[in-house]
């Protein structure tokens, strides 16, 4: 199974809030006719407390929309199956890895993704092989089965 990678650009600004918020002018953006007046927000703005929230609500009611089921234990896992064949797509805050039985499922995804937001790709090279962590032995006195024992779990 190959693993694609995806960034949501401006992810934060793509969340809709639910509550009213009032900012100030921001630094070097003061209009000095509107300086006692403060401003109600219309989109999510960086910065705030409720933006990461309103985001993933954002992108889970998208992908629940289109028929992806969230995951029982992880709330960031989605599941989508198709016949004999499935995808999976974890989200992590704006990155999003997802992989699948079927390239096609992949390629659709990434055209669902992209027609919604705004959005880079990649293929996750680290992610599709192994990779190798060398340990390389400091201490002399460490018997070689602990040694074996401790480089064997990294």
């Amino acid at each position: 199974m190959k693993l694609y990678q995806m960034d949501v650009k401006s992810a934060f600004l793509n969340g809709t809030i639910s509550k009213e918020v009032y900012v100030s002018q921001p630094p070097g953006f003061e209009n000095d006719l509107l300086s006692s007046h403060v401003f109600k927000l219309k989109k999510a703005l960086y910065g705030l407390k409720q933006v990461p929230r309103a985001w993933y609500e954002k992108l889970s009611s998208f992908l629940t929309n289109n028929n992806f089921i969230r995951g029982k234990t992880d709330n960031t896992l989605f599941r989508k199956e198709i016949k004999d064949d499935f995808i999976i797509v974890q989200i992590y805050v704006d990155d999003i890895i997802f992989g699948a039985t079927n390239e096609n499922l992949c390629q659709e995804f990434s055209k669902l993704m992209q027609d919604e937001f705004e959005m880079s790709m990649g293929r996750t090279e680290v992610l599709s092989r192994t990779s190798n962590c060398p340990v390389k032995r400091r201490n002399q006195n460490l018997s070689d089965e602990i040694y074996k024992r401790i480089t064997t779990k990294v």
